[in-house]
């Protein structure tokens, strides 16, 4: 049995982990840690957890957090960068949901994050937790950056192009929209419902801190080192989802023939990706609750350009549920475990 601690347990990827693993037949959580609720019982907080967790919080305690073979950081960003390393140190292994450790260029993280990196030596030893690409570094690493939910969606609906050379890489376009949840859950006036309700808009149309993290991940899949990426993401008036409508064009447009066949053999043993026929249109409540990608491709007449539309739930796959997925590699756990349940419908 894997012996777990979440640090900021009381956010939505907190109690999102906290459901994910309540039923893992080889994980149990022996502490969660915040500092604004300690000595609050997980269930007064999270009502849907009674009967799942004994557990108060607990302020975070760099001894205590050490008796866990993995730690699982749902913390604001500047956290796991000041604590992770003593863990690691100790023995125990991390996952960090937050930011500080997915970007390798530390003076471009500096930029998008407004601090400097305390840590450099583990934001170079880090594994980028993306498992459809990095599966065997992650079984191996002791610190696994769990990437953010936008750049999840976006990746895994371009990288089998990149990987094959097959589209022009000086202007990708990702167009995105997410949930509420993904502002977390700290109180914003912006965020209210009265604010959201009926609305929809892009943000961070000039910049957004999300984009050198795609951006990373598309250069390592194309090898090209100039490639160009516009990412717009939005927001949209529903809790919970992520979808991506990706842009980008072909080098030859004969390939659209044998880029369903691509798709489906790049993604047939992943088990969390869903390759849908070609023309389908997923939808985001077909992923809402479960650990799963479901994209499909799209082509409108006469045109170069391919489309793909990428769905997750951005609290499960573009979270928590990727998280898990990470640490069931890094025990050498079967990948889906407590991840099987179906999307919830309605």
């Amino acid at each position: 049995m894997i012996k777990v601690g979440i640090v900021g347990g009381t956010g939505y990827t907190g109690v999102e982990l906290l459901r994910i693993l309540a039923t893992h037949p080889e994980a149990e959580v022996s502490c969660i840690t915040s500092r604004s609720e300690a000595g609050l019982a997980v269930a007064d907080l999270y009502p849907n957890l009674r009967g799942h967790y004994d557990l108060a919080f607990s302020e975070p305690d760099p001894d205590t957090l050490a008796q866990c073979d993995l730690v699982f950081f749902a913390t604001p960003h500047g956290v796991a960068m000041r604590l992770a390393p003593e863990l690691i140190a100790r023995g125990t292994r991390v996952v960090d949901l937050s930011a500080d450790f997915r970007i390798k260029d530390l003076d471009v993280w500096a930029k998008w994050y407004g601090m400097p990196h305390e840590t450099p030596e583990w934001a170079e030893k880090a594994v980028y937790g993306l498992p459809e690409v990095a599966r065997a570094a992650i079984r191996d690493a002791q610190l696994v950056a769990n990437p953010g939910c936008y750049p999840t969606a976006v990746q895994l609906g371009l990288i089998p192009l990149l990987e094959n050379g097959l589209v022009k890489t000086d202007r990708i376009i990702a167009d995105a929209k997410s949930g509420a949840s993904g502002a977390g859950r700290q109180a914003n006036v912006g965020m209210l419902h009265g604010e959201i309700g009926e609305s929809f808009k892009a943000y961070g149309a000039s910049g957004h801190r999300h984009l050198p993290e795609i951006r990373q991940g598309l250069v390592a899949a194309s090898g090209d080192s100039q490639l160009g990426v516009t990412f717009v993401p939005h927001l949209v008036p529903m809790i919970r989802g992520i979808e991506a409508t990706l842009y980008a064009e072909l080098n030859n447009p004969a390939d659209f023939d044998r880029l369903q066949s691509l798709y489906e053999a790049r993604y047939r043993d992943e088990p969390f990706v869903d390759v849908l026929p070609f023309g389908s249109h997923p939808d985001t409540r077909s992923v809402r609750g479960a650990n799963h990608c479901r994209m499909a491709l799209h082509r409108q007449e006469d045109s170069n350009l391919v489309i793909i539309t990428s769905v997750i739930d951005n609290l499960v796959k573009g979270a928590a549920g990727q998280a898990v997925q990470n640490m069931n590699v890094m025990f050498g756990l079967q990948e889906n475990l407590g991840l099987q349940a179906p999307a919830m419908l309605p």
